[in-house]
């Protein structure tokens, strides 16, 4: 069971439907690609050279030691990643990401982030600290940085649908998902220009699921990035379908998880709180329950949409 906060009745009854062409095709399996939140501060120098030289010295893998030992005092689940810098004239923009074990961990990223600009004051007195994110992070606005280099969990997940299944409980054909996939989520997505926008409704299932167990609802937005993909397979019988999603933000600890309904809703799901055997278990699991249910809700609207039904449905179920 996935708890769902949403006022759309025919969301849940859909997602479900998702759920049970899955289930009787025999489940899906996801793949957890990356781990790591992001912070970006932004600093100013007096010349471009200047801001240039700081990126080199932040990105050479001799120096990455000493920063890690810095940014790594933030707290014992913190583990810096990686620093990958980015200058506009005589700003420049570091882009730090690390582990954060099972908590959505912004806070603990920043913490990190402080730790560092204040080790790198001694070395680079001349650096003018404008702001501790500079939007080159990115968080809560649909970035392309995030779509490609991930943000928080990367995910893909998927999913071999029987063509019996397809017909029975999809109402629809392998033939016809495979066609509207290409011409909706994949043309139909980059003739409107979309960024990250390559699904039928990821949001609509990331929204509900977030709110119900207590995580950021505004990390909807990159959170939502998703590409769908489906193929036939097996000589046209079954249907092969995948979600990618490079930016799924969310923890079991801290925040909105410890109230009391969104409590209950992580330990309906065996997530909830931190990992004892291995830190961020936990985080990495609610990722890929969200990676799966998106899945569900593909498949279900992808359907109705292919059978002329989803008007129908709406006035139904709503």
């Amino acid at each position: 069971l996935v708890p769902m906060a949403t006022t759309e009745g025919c969301l849940v009854a859909s997602t479900n439907r998702g759920c049970k062409a899955i289930h009787l095709s025999g489940g899906a399996s996801s793949v957890l690609l990356k781990d790591g939140m992001t912070r970006a501060p932004v600093v100013r120098f007096a010349t471009a050279k200047r801001a240039a030289y700081l990126k080199m010295y932040l990105e050479d893998p001799l120096n990455f030691e000493s920063l890690s030992l810095v940014f790594n005092k933030s707290s014992r689940f913190a583990k810096l990643q990686s620093v990958k810098c980015s200058i506009a004239g005589k700003n420049l923009y570091l882009r730090f990401c690390c582990s954060t074990g099972d908590a959505m961990g912004m806070n603990m990223v920043s913490k990190g982030v402080q730790n560092v600009l204040d080790f790198l004051q001694n070395d680079f007195s001349d650096m003018d600290v404008i702001g501790i994110s500079g939007n080159f992070c990115s968080d809560k606005k649909p970035a392309a940085v995030n779509w490609i280099e991930g943000r928080g969990k990367s995910v893909v997940c998927e999913a071999i649908i029987k063509g019996e299944v397809v017909k029975k409980v999809l109402k629809t054909s392998v033939e016809s998902l495979v066609e509207l996939n290409m011409l909706k989520n994949l043309t139909g997505s980059a003739m409107a220009g979309a960024l990250g926008g390559f699904n039928a409704h990821a949001s609509n299932i990331v929204s509900a699921v977030y709110i119900a167990t207590g995580q950021d609802p505004a990390q909807n937005i990159e959170s939502s990035h998703c590409i769908t993909m489906m193929e036939a397979v097996n000589d046209g019988l079954d249907l092969h379908v995948s979600v990618t999603m490079p930016s799924i933000e969310v923890g079991t600890v801290g925040g909105g998880t410890q109230l009391a309904s969104q409590a209950a809703c992580l330990n309906l799901l065996g997530v909830k709180g931190a990992s004892k055997e291995t830190p961020g278990a936990n985080a990495r699991l609610l990722a890929t329950i969200v990676a799966g249910s998106v899945l569900a809700g593909e498949l279900s609207l992808m359907s109705a949409l292919a059978a002329g039904q989803l008007v129908k449905s709406h006035m139904k179920y709503n």
